[in-house]
């Protein structure tokens, strides 16, 4: 069997060693029909696009992407061609909830805010949003939630339209997958209407996808106040970014708020699990990030200490200091540990 992988795939060279008789490792945006052509499988990330055009006439019977999101895989025509597809729901769900609460804690801390009395609407409820509504809570914070599609399928009455979410918010945060049309399409979701339709001028934050928010109707509200700031991790056109509303969010990263080496771990398990499944291969790996350099923080607040664990303002930083490495700024992602991998010392303030 003949795999091609996305060389910053992480924690995965051994196991998939294992795993296939030959593994050939690709940047993921130099997957070309020549390289896949007499592959049998791939295992991807988002910035590989698996279509027709890099498909057609290959070996390729199995993809693994090691995302939540799928939208870079054309489902139809892999279901056309007997292709088979397994994405890895949930695999950064507490990442992505990490990267929110320190955002939430930063707005306290910086911007005056405080939680206790705020409202925040989640905007898709699923693996990742369910997560993010638990920290909020744990924050004191009061929660709507807004999914259509579940809200359909369960008939669930915990869920609330997207215009009262609009009109009762302080923060706004978006965790939908993309569908650029039908019913429950959330390609411009966040357009100039939407923005118009705000009562509280809130924050808006963004991990799901870029083209979830359209660019220019953003930096419309961040002018004429219609936001009072904007946290944004997933960009249109990434990686070629608008510098503009670069310049103007209170955090702007590079689509890396579920890159916690906790999340990419998972991610990396799934795929693999997946392949074997798929192929009826019994392999034993074991796949498990690195020890933070220091597991013991001390800290005087959580708030200290949660923002010791991950601050995004470091990758806001490196972003607005060189948004043209958007591209290596993902790649070479420093070893960032959820909080299960520390252990926590309070001191009390003198």
């Amino acid at each position: 069997m003949k795999v091609i992988v996305d060389n910053k795939i992480p924690f995965i060279k051994e196991a998939i060693e294992k795993i296939a008789d030959e593994v050939v490792y690709v940047t993921g945006k130099d997957f070309t029909p020549a390289i896949v052509k007499d592959a049998d499988a791939l295992i991807i990330r988002t910035r590989t696009h698996c279509n027709r055009e890099l498909l057609e006439g290959s070996r390729v019977r199995f993809i693994a992407t090691a995302t939540i999101g799928f939208d870079h895989i054309d489902t139809e025509y892999c279901r056309q061609a007997g292709i088979v597809w397994k994405n890895a729901p949930g695999c950064n769900s507490a990442s992505v909830a990490q990267y929110l609460q320190s955002t939430l804690l930063l707005l306290e801390l910086l911007k005056g805010k405080k939680l206790s009395e705020m409202t925040i609407g989640i905007v898709g409820v699923g693996n990742v949003g369910s997560k993010v509504a638990e920290v909020a809570r744990e924050l004191g914070m009061r929660v709507l939630l807004n999914d259509l599609p579940r809200e359909d399928e369960e008939g669930n009455t915990d869920f609330n339209p997207l215009q009262l979410l609009a009109e009762e918010c302080d923060v706004l945060t978006f965790h939908v997958p993309l569908y650029k049309e039908g019913k429950y399409k959330t390609f411009h979701l966040a357009d100039g209407a939407f923005f118009h339709s705000l009562k509280r001028c809130p924050v808006i934050v963004n991990t799901s996808r870029g083209e979830v928010i359209e660019t220019n109707a953003l930096l419309e509200a961040l002018k004429t106040k219609q936001i009072s700031d904007a946290v944004i991790d997933v960009w249109e056109n990434e990686p070629d970014i608008n510098l503009t509303l670069l310049n103007k969010v209170f955090i702007g990263t590079p689509h890396i708020a579920g890159y916690s080496a906790d999340g990419k771990a998972n991610a990396t398990r799934m795929s693999l699990d997946s392949l074997c499944d798929h192929f009826g291969i019994q392999a034993e790996y074991c796949i498990t990030p690195p020890e933070p350099e220091n597991s013991i923080i001390t800290a005087a607040t959580s708030t200290e200490a949660y923002l010791q664990m991950y601050d995004p303002r470091k990758d806001s930083e490196a972003l607005k200091m060189h948004p043209e490495h958007f591209e290596q700024l993902r790649g070479n992602y420093p070893l960032r540990r959820e909080k299960t991998a520390f252990s926590t010392i309070s001191v009390s303030t003198p």
